[in-house]
Formats: structure tokens, C-alpha cells, sequence
């Protein structure tokens, strides 16, 4: 069984690196998980869910043991890994240069981020809902590749499926908390259908907090999906893509949004 896979035109044009976004598509879960299920602290089947990251792993190329995720916790904590993780770490991005690791990040709505410098052999990915984005977990991610020799200007960066600015629908007190941070966030806001409702642009804002360090910027436009995000949140969860970002001597790739280096 082999699972679909999208692409960027950006990051395909990125050298040595093999990239793909995974969506809910193929995967051996049933029921509200149906699908390809990679999420280890859902209440799904764990074999399934074995099973599906078994196949995610096998699309970039490589085994189900070095696949890595994080315990999410809509934080700006990011984590650098050398090895498999033994437990989950609470954090929302992973770095790595350690060839044959795959490092992930889940995402539904929020916005999943991929990042690489070629040169370096250094990747990342990383999990920016509004409150992680809000505060920093993009640049905690850049930090952790920085620490692991990559440059800024060499650095590649793709925001990939998540909810689109015409269907992410917040209250005056979320858009008040953004403009707080910074006044310059209110031209991520339009209005909503009525006064006390604004529309916000998660994938602007997050390519926003990007801008001052990587090289090349991109966002996939997914609106077409945001009409899954208001079937329920057990449903929600699953229903688009989730990232991964790897390193090794052979292709690697990032699911929802995927990295691999090439020999």
C-alpha cells in the first residue's frame, strides 16, 4: 500500500532535498480516524497507527524507528535531535542533521513549516497554530538549526496545508491580542461577517515571522479543505496533513510537509 503525496514547487527546487505533504488519504484506520492516522496519542487502534507511520516513513524512504515527533503543546519550544526520541518530548519543532532520522510535526488547521539549508544537510519542521506562531516557535526552530551549523540565508521555508484566511474566523479579542504583540499585525485581519468578527491569515502571518531570516518563502493554498475543519475536533485532527522532515544519505522526505536529503 503506498499513500499520496503533494508537492511544492519551491521546495522541489530545493537541492538535494525531497519534500511531500501527506493527507488524511490511504493509512489502514478505520472510523473517525480513517485514513492515515500517524497520531500516537489519539485513541486509535496503536497498531494502526504503527502501521501508518510504518507506510508514512516507507514513502520518504526509510524505517519506522526514526520517525520523530513531539509531544505537542502549542508552545515556541523547539528540540534538536540526535537519535530517536525514547519518550516524546513536550515541545512543537524538531531540528536534526543526523542522517536517517525523520523529524515531524502534526498539524489540522494550524500551519505546518518546513525548513532546510541544503548546504548544511540541517532541517526542520515545526507546528504554528496562532499561539505557538504568536510566540516564536518558528524562530526557536530557525535557533535549532542555526545551533546546528545552518545559515539564514541559505535557508529554505514552506508553509504548508492549513487553514486559509477566508475561513479562519476570530472575535475582537484575538485579533487585540495580535495587535498588542505588534500594531503591524492588524494587515493579517480582514473583516468577518459582522463587526464583532474578523477573518485571520494564519499562513500570511506565520511566512510573516519567517521573512527576516529564510532565503525563500512559500505557502500552498488549501482553502479547498478548510470545509473539513468544521466537522468536529476528533475528526479535525486528522483530516489534513501532517509534516515530517528528515536528513540521511538517501531520499528523504516530509509528510505533510517532508524533507529528505539525496545522496
Amino acid at each position: 500500500m503506498s499513500v499520496p503525496v503533494l508537492t511544492s514547487d519551491l521546495l522541489s527546487a530545493a537541492p538535494g532535498v525531497r519534500h511531500g505533504f501527506f493527507t488524511r488519504e490511504g493509512g489502514v484506520s478505520e472510523g473517525i480516524y480513517a485514513g492515515l492516522n500517524v497520531g500516537v496519542g489519539s485513541g486509535d487502534d496503536p497498531a494502526r497507527v504503527t502501521e501508518n507511520r510504518r507506510l508514512a516513513a516507507e514513502a520518504l524512504g526509510g524505517g519506522p524507528e526514526a520517525l520523530i515527533t513531539c509531544y505537542q503543546i502549542h508552545s515556541a519550544t523547539a528540540v534538536i535531535a540526535e537519535s530517536p526520541f525514547p519518550t516524546r518530548p513536550q515541545a512543537d519543532a524538531v531540528a536534526t542533521r543526523q542522517l536517517g532520522l525523520i523529524c515531524g510535526a502534526l498539524a489540522a488547521d494550524c500551519a505546518p513549516v518546513l525548513m532546510a539549508d541544503p548546504q548544511a544537510r540541517v532541517v526542520a519542521a515545526a507546528h504554528a497554530g496562532w499561539r505557538g506562531a504568536l510566540n516564536g516557535v518558528v524562530e526557536a526552530a530557525l535557533s535549532a538549526m542555526l545551533e546546528l551549523g545552518a545559515a539564514p540565508e541559505r535557508v529554505v521555508a514552506a508553509v504548508g496545508p492549513c487553514i486559509g484566511p477566508d475561513s479562519y474566523e476570530v472575535g475582537l479579542e484575538f485579533l487585540q491580542t495580535f495587535v498588542d504583540a505588534d500594531a503591524g499585525n492588524v494587515r493579517f485581519f480582514k473583516p468577518g461577517v459582522s463587526d464583532a468578527k474578523r477573518l485571520f491569515d494564519l499562513p500570511g502571518y506565520v511566512l510573516s515571522r519567517l521573512l527576516p531570516f529564510a532565503a525563500y518563502l512559500s505557502a500552498r493554498d488549501h482553502e479547498t479543505r478548510a470545509t473539513f475543519w468544521t466537522v468536529g475536533s476528533l475528526i479535525l485532527i486528522f483530516m489534513t496533513c501532517w509534516t515530517l522532515a528528515g536528513s540521511r544519505a538517501i531520499s528523504w522526505n516530509c509528510g505533510r510537509s517532508g524533507w529528505s536529503w539525496r545522496r
